[in-house]
């Protein structure tokens, strides 16, 4: 029997947050330690399942982990057991973790062969593996399905070799992936319509002071020099941005005054004027968001007076992780919004607790929701529901918050994937909210 929240809503927060260190730079930059066999140092790391996971499975493969604390880890991956990497058990594992692809590019470029599971993790639509694979192959790996196990092997024999290759899509794990293989390759690489999130400037950021040879960070044709070997280094992660934007949201819902401290503002790309759009007072100081309390927030239209749209878009456009969040905030601004998940084609299906809930919400098709905001003149009501996702866990989480009477959310786990002591957290700000 898994736990659930239980939750009441209505209780003005106050106070401090700190965020975590960024989920999705975590698993890119811990799979890099498979590039050295010297020790790599690295902190701020999110305590929470899906990097947990990755780090214990790092363990299985043979990497020495001291972790000094939950938040500071020091790895050595100088005697890698390639007999686990082939064998059941680390297909059962890794399968249950969708970083764990995250593995292959190191894998492939210091020794020669890989595995990738297909993909666990999230039901949020098909999320596919084209990028990684076609792009290994550019570098000259041999690629072969395994219809049995459901498995992808990677080899490269005879060493990678550097090549240009423009990607079909500007995919962050692809490109970390292909940026991880490249970098002791042989030759130079060039990979055109590269992603360039914060997580993957971090990612090149690491890999240059180990000895890798990347320019071109932060746009997106990334041209890499490879060399023969890398060595250890120490790393701070980013805080994670979608944790900021969930608690700008969260505090804009519950009419709270909450100081987000550390929020590394200079790597928040737009996410602070998309909540400035939907009429969410916030003022930067220094590199804390200070929000203050406010009674009512009005939806912002388009200059000409149209209603507006906010839609995801690669970085540095706006991330498709706050468009769960930015549509519960939506529901009780003054004003409609249209709301349009290009990326993923079942993350809105959320919605329809939320129409449960009181909200006014128009369910387009998977890709689009009209949002009439409520203008505070009716509180969402609480509800029974279950999470389907973690960014939609957290959005439901917020709305229950906000929302009158008690809220019970059932498959939590998926929240604990992303979001570490988030009611532990929560607590701290003046939240009711009960893990059972």
């Amino acid at each position: 029997m898994s736990s659930v929240f239980e939750v009441r809503g209505g209780n003005r927060l106050k106070g401090d947050i700190i965020p975590q260190g960024a989920k999705n730079e975590a698993l890119q930059i811990i799979s890099a330690v498979l590039l050295t066999p010297e020790k790599v140092v690295i902190s701020n790391i999110p305590d929470i399942l899906d990097v947990n996971l990755l780090i214990e499975l790092l363990g299985d493969a043979g990497v020495k982990i001291n972790r000094k604390d939950r938040a500071t880890c020091e790895f050595q991956a100088d005697n890698i057991d390639s007999a686990y990497l082939e064998s059941a058990e680390f297909k059962k594992k890794s399968g249950r973790l969708r970083g764990s692809v995250m593995m292959a590019g190191p894998l492939l470029a210091r020794f020669g062969k890989a595995y990738i599971p297909k993909p666990g993790g999230d039901k949020i639509g098909r999320r596919r593996l084209d990028t990684h694979v076609i792009g290994f192959e550019k570098l000259g790996a041999a690629f072969a399905y395994d219809n049995d196990d459901n498995y992808f092997r990677l080899e490269s024999n005879g060493g990678l070799k550097g090549a240009f290759m423009l990607l079909d899509e500007p995919s962050v794990t692809g490109t970390a992936n292909i940026v991880m293989a490249a970098v002791l390759a042989q030759g130079t690489t060039t990979i055109y319509n590269a992603a360039c999130e914060p997580y993957l400037q971090q990612l090149c950021k690491m890999l240059n002071s180990m000895g890798a040879k990347i320019s071109g960070v932060g746009s997106n044709m990334l041209i890499i020099e490879g060399v023969s070997s890398l060595k250890g280094c120490s790393h701070a992660m980013l805080p994670d941005m979608i944790e900021i934007g969930s608690f700008i949201g969260l505090a804009a819902m519950t009419q709270s005054e909450i100081t987000i401290r550390n929020a590394g503002v200079q790597h928040l790309g737009v996410i602070p004027d998309k909540f400035r759009q939907l009429g969410i007072q916030l003022e930067i100081r220094g590199d804390d968001i200070y929000i203050p309390q406010q009674d009512s927030y009005e939806i912002q239209t388009f200059i000409d007076g149209s209603i507006l749209t906010i839609y995801d878009h690669p970085w540095p456009g706006f991330t498709p992780d706050l468009l769960s969040i930015v549509l519960v905030v939506a529901t009780q601004a003054k004003g409609s919004v249209l709301i349009h998940q290009k990326m993923f084609e079942s993350r809105l299906f959320f919605v329809d607790k939320l129409i449960d809930m009181g909200a006014q919400i128009i369910l387009c098709d998977p890709h689009r929701a009209a949002v009439i905001g409520l203008g505070r003149q009716h509180k969402l009501r609480g509800i029974t529901m279950s999470s389907p996702d973690i960014r939609a866990g957290v959005a439901l989480l917020i709305a229950a918050l906000s929302a009158e009477g008690k809220s019970t959310i059932h498959n939590i786990d998926q929240i604990d994937r992303g979001y570490q002591y988030i009611d532990q957290r929560l607590r701290n700000l003046g939240a009711d909210i009960k893990r059972v």
